[in-house]
């Protein structure tokens, strides 16, 4: 048993560079772009696999990449799966009834002058629902409330900035 604890200790540094290396790349799948913790996995999982080659040689280096760049697939792969079908899918994280942008719509320019209610709280950005559509917007740099009156002011692209109807 002391021989145990002592590999792991010895190994602690290792160990967790794979580990937080690996759940960094998982938690870059669901972020768009590729950013902070997809970079930060990276380098620790390159970390862990220079400090098992400097230690134990390149017999263990090789074992320890393929077993990274195996813990990372799959851990990616269902990941993405359990978003898909599992109990992600169904989290607050997910906004499935919302359309992504107005380009998905026939025309974009419609949708000027149009007024809707805030279905989430515009900080400055949030969703809001207009004649049954959740739509992505942005309020013209105000933080509104949940349930406030807005209208459509511009359409940049995907863009859709709206104001709050006072009185």
């Amino acid at each position: 048993m002391d021989a145990v604890l002592e590999l792991i200790v010895t190994n602690l540094p290792l160990i967790l560079c794979l580990i937080t290396g690996v759940a960094l790349l998982v938690v870059e799948v669901f972020m768009p772009g590729f950013g902070l913790p997809g970079i930060s996995g990276l380098i620790l999982v390159t970390v862990g696999i220079i400090i098992t080659w400097n230690t134990y040689g390149a017999v263990a280096g090789l074992a320890v990449t393929v077993i990274s760049l195996a813990l990372a697939g799959i851990s990616i792969s269902v990941s993405i799966k359990s978003a898909a079908n599992g109990k992600l899918s169904r989290s607050a994280l997910f906004l499935n009834d919302v359309t992504a942008s107005p380009a998905d719509r026939e025309d974009s320019a419609a949708l000027l002058g149009k007024t809707g209610v805030t279905a989430t709280v515009l900080n400055p950005v949030g969703i809001a629902e207009f004649d049954g559509v959740r739509l992505n917007v942005i309020s013209e740099g105000t933080y509104l409330e949940k349930g406030v009156q807005v209208k459509v002011e511009q359409v940049e692209g995907a863009k859709i900035i709206v104001r709050e109807i006072k009185g």
